[in-house]
């Protein structure tokens, strides 16, 4: 394991990062991640970098909200402003206590903190679009995880680190080559105009004229493997069914169905959460898509319900509701960002701009 979480370590600030001398990296996460902490701080300092960690505690967040008055609701912690303003790197590693313990919290008060936080997450978002931050999400397994994942803990450690590529001897090398196969495909999709998803679940249409496919090679998120962008927010019509659970913040909503016109849902329902769907979709921006998605990474073959790994499953889409990225030439602006997933092997296809590129969950260009 000590040789494990070493290896993750250099991947995280050697290649996700590109931790170098004088980088300021803030770094957040739960003292459950203490042994991936530990090498990831040998490793920024080896680098030349400064780390500055925000370790949290259980409950941390419900019991803010639950207590917090609404001056103190308001309050934007100083170590995130500053991170977020003026640092050069940051590493958000998941290490949940509990998944559950924010699903019951007061709404108006979780409102509330988003609208406060709205003008630093804007600061965030431009500057990891622009590039003058460099930001990295991942996972340390905890029990939550992989009791939510339907595995031992076990179980879940060997899917975290095979799905990030860690049984590879090089694991840099082996993101490198995972980022020249997706590239193929980005270069296509960015000469596109007219996206088509079409399949037994799926009828849905966008243009994608003057804003650009990302090609997610493991920098942004780890683990990644997906191309994405912003579709033209008034341009998406058809309808979808998400074949996978649909999660967010706790709650999970079943056999999500979408009808889309010019841009804005105009009808939805599920199985199992509707009332959910009716909360989300109230919320300003909720209603347009702000990504658009092909999943690629074949060595996540199953749903964990989490959705690091779960829009990455290969041969799926997804697509988000709420808040664009900038960094594609989105425009939609919203709290919300939430990535919804269909299964494509089943006969699924993509097509740009009349042109067949996607079939049976695999691009065939």
């Amino acid at each position: 394991m000590q040789n494990i979480y070493n290896k993750y370590a250099k991947l995280l600030t050697q290649y996700c990062l590109k931790v170098e001398k004088g980088h300021k990296v803030f770094i957040r996460s739960t003292y459950l991640a203490e042994p991936l902490l530990q090498e990831v701080q040998r490793e920024v300092l080896n680098a030349g970098g400064i780390p500055v960690f925000d370790i949290s505690f259980a409950e941390k967040s419900k019991i803010y909200i639950d207590h917090a008055q609404k001056e103190q609701l308001e309050f934007l912690e100083p170590n995130l402003v500053e991170a977020f303003t003026k640092f050069d790197a940051f590493l958000s590693i998941q290490a949940p206590f509990n998944l559950k313990e924010m699903m019951h919290v007061d709404n108006e008060k979780r409102n509330l903190m988003s609208a406060a936080s709205k003008e630093i997450n804007k600061a965030y978002s431009q500057r990891t679009a622009d590039g003058s931050m460099r930001r990295n999400l991942c996972l340390f397994p905890t029990q939550a995880s992989a009791q939510e994942a339907g595995m031992s803990l076990k179980e879940y450690e060997e899917f975290v680190f095979g799905a990030c590529h860690l049984f590879a001897e090089d694991p840099i090398s082996a993101w490198q080559e995972v980022g020249r196969n997706q590239q193929k495909a980005t270069d296509y999709l960015n000469k596109s105009k007219k996206i088509q998803y079409k399949g037994p679940n799926i009828d849905i249409e966008f243009s994608v004229e003057g804003r650009t496919w990302i090609n997610s090679d493991g920098k942004a998120n780890m683990p990644s493997g997906e191309v994405f962008t912003a579709p033209v927010d008034d341009s998406v019509n058809g309808k979808v069914k998400f074949t996978y659970p649909s999660i967010y913040m706790g709650n999970e909503v079943h056999d999500v169905e979408l009808e889309v016109k010019n841009g804005e849902i105009i009808s939805w329902n599920a199985s199992q959460g509707k009332d959910f769907l009716d909360k989300i979709f109230a919320i300003p921006g909720s209603r347009f898509f702000g990504e658009a998605a092909v999943g690629t990474n074949y060595n996540i073959q199953k749903m964990t319900k989490n959705i690091l790994f779960d829009e990455k499953i290969g041969g799926t889409i997804h697509l988000a509701v709420g808040q664009a990225y900038i960094q594609c030439g989105g425009k939609n602006e919203s709290t919300v960002h939430w990535d919804m997933i269909t299964d494509m092997t089943q006969g699924g296809e993509i097509w740009a701009d009349g042109i067949m590129i996607y079939q049976n969950g695999k691009f065939i260009i």
